[in-house]
C-alpha cells in the first residue's frame, strides 16, 4: 500500500512530516550537523506518520542504508518528507527524505534518504496488526 505522491528530482516525495531548524549544539567539530542527528529527525518524522498509519504505538525495528548527498549546516531548515510503501500484518514500511532549505533561497536540496521499518506494538510492547485502514 501506497501514499505516493508525484516528484521530480527537485522536488520532495511524499508527505511534509517534520520540520526543524539545524542548531550549533547539532554539529560535529568541522561545523557541519552530525549525520546522527540528522537521522534522529528522519526517524521522528517516519514514525509519526507509522503511528497515525497504524493507530498506535509503533516502534523502529530497522533502517535500510542512508547516503549523504550534501552536507547540513547551522540554521538549514531541515524537513522531512514520508511515504509509507508498505504495509504488512504487523510492520511499517516508511520512505523519509531529508531535504534543506538554507540561506534565503527557496530552493531545497535534498540531503539523505532511507527507508525506516516499524512494528505496531501493544502497551506491553507485544506485536499487534496494523488495522485496515
Amino acid at each position: 500500500m501506497s501514499e505516493s505522491i508525484e516528484t521530480t528530482a527537485n522536488t520532495p516525495r511524499g508527505r511534509l512530516s517534520i520540520r526543524t531548524v539545524a542548531m550549533p549544539a547539532d554539529t560535529n567539530p568541522h561545523g557541519a550537523i552530525f549525520g546522527g542527528w540528522v537521522l534522529a529527525q528522519m526517524d521522528l518524522a517516519g514514525g509519526t506518520h507509522a503511528f497515525h498509519r497504524a493507530k498506535g504505538l509503533v516502534v523502529t525495528v530497522a533502517v535500510d542504508s542512508m547516503t549523504f548527498h550534501e552536507p547540513v549546516f547551522v540554521g538549514d531548515e531541515v524537513s522531512c518528507y514520508t511515504e509509507i510503501v508498505r504495509i504488512g500484518t504487523s510492520s511499517i514500511s516508511v520512505r523519509v527524505e531529508a531535504w534543506v532549505r538554507r540561506d534565503t533561497l527557496n530552493d531545497q536540496i535534498k540531503v539523505t534518504s532511507a527507508m525506516f521499518h516499524f512494528v505496531a506494538v501493544n502497551p506491553d510492547r507485544s506485536k499487534r496488526r496494523v488495522p485496515a485502514e
